[in-house]
């Protein structure tokens, strides 16, 4: 529990210094929120009104002030729990998050245990068949997996089972004509809670594109670790053993291979679920996807600043909290490592 809280602790300062670089950086960028709200309300009058109304929704948002006193506000708002307001339709950037968040942790998740099982799978037959025709094939189709971008996979996903196969639905999270009130944001959850068991199928559905757009392009690196720690394990004398008295390759490959190498596959799971989060983000963008990618993006094109900071804040604190969740995992599989954590 000491470790734990340890960890959790050190995930503050990380989370600071994020949030301070995003504050920062949106204010040097060109543009400013103010321009286009000014733009948007004054319509056709002329450009000295535009500029008057512009200082004056600059001083009511408070980006007259200098940086540094819009900083402390940010942060003595932040140490409150307090994300503020959207410039644009004035909404909590907490209701907002609210939002989006569970659409993006379901799209992650959804990616994470698909690239795993790809992944995983061929991996172990690939190093327990080494140097075979199935081994050539399996890591030639996890470098092309890993190649790929995931932009590049998402549009051709939309074109062949979208466009010309018509198979599966390419935008959004539920069909529009879909009645849904979220009760917690998560499809899963509320259609159990709410007795809907028709939700389920629209939303897999939907899932489906984005979810293996995602995994694809992480199975191929998973499937090289994968089959890079099950070779090392394989030659240790312990498995040599194991065969030896008679064990089938199944059950050596179960109780001991697969147990032994765990913590390197851990590792690159818990390393990719952040590479997925980020992933998430661009394919949600492509897919319209309702999630914190497609809210992050609108957010920095208006110069929405409390919207972007409040996203990335998000998505920074759970790719640390994985990151947390990872390393109290490892004292879970190799009691070695619980000696130096008292």
């Amino acid at each position: 529990m000491r470790y734990a809280v340890r960890r959790l602790l050190a995930v503050i300062p990380v989370l600071l210094v994020l949030v301070t670089i995003v504050f920062l950086v949106m204010r040097w960028l060109p543009g400013s929120p103010a321009s286009s709200l000014a733009a948007a309300g004054a319509g056709s009058s002329s450009t000295s009104q535009i500029t008057a109304s512009e200082a004056q929704i600059q001083a009511a948002l408070g980006l007259n002030r200098p940086v540094l006193a819009q900083y402390g506000r940010f942060l003595w708002r932040l140490a409150h729990l307090d994300l503020g307001t959207s410039f644009f339709g004035d909404n909590s950037v907490l209701s907002l998050l609210g939002q989006a968040l569970p659409a993006t942790i379901e799209l992650t998740i959804a990616a994470m245990l698909l690239a795993a099982l790809i992944g995983s799978v061929p991996g172990v037959l690939a190093a327990w068949r080494k140097d075979s025709p199935l081994d050539v094939v399996i890591r030639s189709c996890a470098t092309v997996s890993f190649s790929l971008p995931w932009f590049a996979l998402g549009v051709l996903g939309i074109v062949i089972f979208g466009v010309q196969l018509k198979l599966l639905p390419t935008i959004g999270r539920l069909p529009s004509s879909l009645n849904y009130a979220p009760t917690t944001g998560f499809v899963l959850i509320d259609a159990i809670v709410q007795d809907r068991p028709a939700l389920l199928g629209p939303w897999l559905q939907h899932l489906v594109l984005p979810a293996t757009t995602l995994a694809l392009s992480m199975a191929g690196y998973i499937t090289r670790t994968v089959r890079a720690a099950v070779l090392e394990v394989r030659g240790e004398e312990f498995v040599r053993t194991a065969r030896m008295k008679g064990l089938t390759e199944r059950a050596i490959i179960a109780r001991h291979v697969l147990r032994n190498a765990s913590l390197p596959i851990v590792t690159v799971l818990g390393l990719q679920f952040g590479s997925l989060l980020g992933g998430a983000l661009i394919t949600e963008v492509v897919f319209s996807y309702p999630g914190v990618g497609d809210l992050l993006v609108n957010a920095v094109l208006e110069r929405d600043y409390p919207v972007v900071q409040g996203a990335a804040l998000a998505v920074a604190a759970l790719y640390t909290l994985v990151n947390v969740g990872v390393d109290l995992l490892y004292l879970v599989l190799d009691p070695r490592l619980r000696k130096g954590v008292a």
